[in-house]
């Protein structure tokens, strides 16, 4: 594969933490797509009555991204949240776009992980995880695509991440500087239908008016801490 558009992202800032032939075959697996929620959709920031909200810049991407998997693999990229918190924004935001499942208040993420393996049948590998800070090791560990939101306020964390192997990927923008958006266009250029994605989008046609369809009727999954399911 030519790998000059990856190369776009490394130009800009953006660092893969293994060699880029690796790191495709690692795309081209993956089913599933979490997210954390603070600092990775946003700066984290929060205070009495404010909550971490999101942006349209990063709305669009993952919305582009899912569409991308269906072109490619026939099937629209699964996608939900894992976060310690409960807010307002992220519960907007997954139904908003019809995001396949939310895993709110999990102090331990890991439950929420299994709960999606199993609901999904999916294993591991097959799962790809963004993240940005030390309660998310856990999971990091687990998941078969790494990608850490970087943050120039952390040094020590992000030597601790790449020197024990716990990200793929570090981006180039932090989580206000949309950097959920710049691991979306990643992933469509490791697949390579970037472009085939966006003229469709551009055009409103059949495969996009198909996508959109089926999306919309996606009804997210909630999942709560210490249920059984």
């Amino acid at each position: 594969m030519d790998f000059s558009n990856l190369n776009l992202f490394s130009d800009r800032g953006g660092q893969f933490l293994i060699p880029l032939s690796d790191f495709i075959s690692k795309v081209s697996k993956i089913k599933c797509l979490i997210f954390d929620w603070d600092g990775v959709f946003n700066s984290g920031v929060k205070g009495d009555g404010v909550y971490s909200c999101f942006s349209e810049v990063d709305s669009m991407g993952l919305n582009i991204l899912r569409f991308g998997y269906k072109l490619k693999f026939n099937e629209i990229l699964l996608a939900g949240i894992i976060s310690g918190e409960k807010n307002p924004s992220t519960e907007k935001f997954v139904n908003r776009e019809h995001l396949n499942f939310k895993c709110l208040g999990f102090k331990d993420k890991i439950e929420g992980f299994n709960y999606v393996l199993k609901q999904y049948s999916l294993i591991p590998e097959q799962v790809a995880f963004v993240f940005d800070d030390i309660l998310d090791l856990s999971l990091a560990e687990k998941c078969g695509l790494r990608f850490q939101i970087n943050r120039l306020a952390t040094p020590m964390f992000n030597n601790y991440v790449k020197n024990n192997n716990l990200a793929d990927y570090v981006s180039a923008n932090c989580g206000d500087k949309f950097a959920v958006r710049e691991i979306s266009e990643l992933m469509l250029a490791s697949i390579d239908v970037y472009n085939q994605a966006v003229k469709s989008r551009t055009k409103f046609d059949e495969k996009y008016s198909e996508y959109i369809s089926q999306r919309n009727s996606i009804q997210p999954i909630t999942f709560s801490p210490n249920v059984t399911y």
